[in-house]
């Protein structure tokens, strides 16, 4: 590790420097809490020391609720962190089970789906990604009393009713005194681009703000699509298989999503979510001989991009297709692929207006929608007839 050239954001320094048996690390979108955590756990694998002190821990577990969740998020930020220290081929792994070993310390990743790790396992250290995802006492109480040192929790604190909140950061933290909660925001991720800032710092809705940008607890009313399932990848006999596009370039990113239908069952998968790409930077991106739904907004990019090769389409809308293509979506039972960060990511923010009264409207806000969009326009192509506003016959 002396040899490595590391960069670490406020928000690692925060964590790494905290010093109670259970941190709650609590913070908005793009706060780097699951990155940073992982550098304290692969600082802790390579030489031992865990949060700048030497431990006797042998055996560390990160848990999610799911394990396609799990594999695209923590693990993958652990074998990026790997890889950019340069030592990723000095440390064994067992694919299988999902094990990274270094000298005698071990660190294993597995979701609470399996209930057999969750109630058999012993560990030193545990690591909670995402945990109001978990229940108390089915999940993380069993983790917890199976766990002999140090407990790490991170979360977004989009529901104030957690029992992360009641059951350890009120009652734990008050009758106990052994946690911490380090509050962190996008401020304390230096290496976030001016675009990346610039978005979250043009949330205006004061809920979303608060928990978002202040990583406080609060109440998210009237998210537009409640319920989706996250899966490991797409099926390979999807009919009306075609992509969405949405442009976007300094302010917004070009979003493009690909997209197929089983039924009553619509799978998304995740192509790029990317700020400044030229219209050259997106064909070399999308795949030869595949339709591609666009808005129609921008009808010089598109033909750009036929030029350039690419079966690029207008998507036609009629009258206040927003809503309709909402609807549309909302008929289908929805799929996302664990890779999709960017849309799961949209997902909990992309939420309707509020009225007067506080209350949810029919109308969602002009925000956090740019891969919605592109889905949205493959919809209205491939499963509507906009200009009649019916469902095609599935």
């Amino acid at each position: 590790m002396s040899n490595v050239d590391v960069e670490y954001t406020t928000t690692f320094e925060r964590i790494n420097h905290s010093t109670k048996k259970i941190v709650v690390a609590r913070g908005g979108t793009r706060a780097g809490k699951t990155y940073a955590i992982m550098q304290v756990l692969a600082i802790w694998l390579l030489t031992g020391l865990f949060r700048q002190k030497q431990t006797k821990a042998k055996t560390a577990s990160v848990v999610r609720k799911t394990l396609p969740a799990l594999k695209a998020s923590a693990m993958r930020d652990f074998e990026e962190i790997l890889t950019a220290w340069g030592v990723f081929h000095l440390v064994g792994q067992n694919k299988t089970d999902k094990i990274f070993t270094y000298k005698d310390r071990m660190l294993e990743f597995f979701s609470v789906d399996d209930q057999q790790k969750v109630r058999g396992r012993k560990r030193d250290i545990l690591y909670c990604n995402e945990a109001n995802e978990l229940s108390y006492e089915d999940d993380f109480f069993q983790l917890l009393i199976r766990t002999s040192q140090n407990v790490i929790i991170d979360l977004n604190p989009s529901d104030p009713y957690t029992w992360v909140k009641t059951e350890i950061e009120d009652k734990r933290q008050h009758d106990i005194k052994d946690v911490e909660v380090v509050i962190v925001n996008y401020k304390d991720n230096e290496f976030l681009t001016d675009e990346q800032c610039r978005e979250i710092e043009s949330i205006k809705d004061p809920v979303l703000r608060k928990v978002y940008v202040d990583g406080e607890y609060g109440q998210i009313k009237g998210v537009v699509f409640e319920r989706i399932t996250v899966i490991d990848s797409m099926p390979k006999d999807l009919k009306k298989v075609a992509i969405g596009l949405d442009f976007g370039y300094t302010n917004d990113p070009t979003a493009a999503l690909m997209c197929g239908v089983l039924g009553d069952d619509l799978y998304i998968d995740e192509m790029f979510y990317e700020y400044a790409l030229t219209n050259g930077d997106i064909a070399k991106r999308l795949p030869f001989g595949v339709e591609v739904y666009c808005d129609s907004a921008e009808p010089k990019s598109i033909e750009e991009l036929k030029r350039l090769g690419i079966f690029a389409k207008a998507t036609k809308k009629g009258a206040d297709s927003i809503a309709f293509g909402i609807n549309t979506l909302k008929s289908y039972n929805l799929h996302i692929t664990a890779r999709s960060s960017n849309l799961l990511k949209e997902q909990k923010l992309y939420k309707y207006k509020n009225g007067t009264d506080g209350q949810p409207t029919n109308k969602p806000i002009d925000n956090f929608n740019h891969a919605w969009d592109a889905v949205r326009y493959y919809a209205m192509s491939k499963l509507t007839k906009p200009e009649k506003g019916i469902l095609l016959t599935r």
